[in-house]
């Protein structure tokens, strides 16, 4: 099963600031959309239809970003993801956004979700068949901090 999801997205005129870079907020926007197309894709999992079938969903608790070059107005961008941690409670990803040669590497941002249900207003636990699909698809890291990844990825380990 593939781990490492990708799409492309091509930055929008809205989505930029004056100097026609992507605006700072905005890419978490075009992480989690890039994220939502991929699940559909390479899962065929609606985290939507999922929501409203169980009343369940996930929550986001922390995102942290790192700039690296900016993703300029009209561009296609490559949007990468994958599962880096979960628990019985939460998920971790690391997003990567690059050029659309992937030669650029532009953004790198770690999200952690929790996973909630929306009736009881409670942190929920992930079935067996979301444990089972996350054993599959996980993808550790060896950095245990976002800092630490990052300095990795800046002398080349990405």
């Amino acid at each position: 099963m593939t781990k490492i999801l990708e799409s492309k997205i091509r930055v929008r005129f809205q989505d930029c600031d004056p100097f026609n870079h992507l605006n700072n907020s905005s890419y978490i926007d075009y992480f989690f959309d890039a994220r939502e197309d991929q699940l559909h894709k390479y899962y065929d999992l609606d985290i939507y239809k999922h929501a409203r079938e169980t009343g369940k969903g996930w929550v986001v608790v922390t995102n942290q970003i790192s700039y690296m070059k900016p993703a300029l107005l009209s561009e296609t961008v490559t949007v990468q993801s994958q599962v880096i941690n979960y628990t019985k409670r939460s998920i971790q990803f690391e997003f990567h956004m690059f050029d659309e040669t992937k030669k650029v590497l532009k953004a790198v941002m770690w999200s952690k979700f929790v996973y909630f249900d929306i009736r009881s207003q409670k942190g929920a636990t992930h079935s067996q068949d979301f444990m089972k699909l996350f054993e599959e698809i996980s993808l550790p890291i060896e950095a245990k901090t976002f800092d630490e990844r990052i300095a990795n990825i800046l002398k080349g380990k990405l």
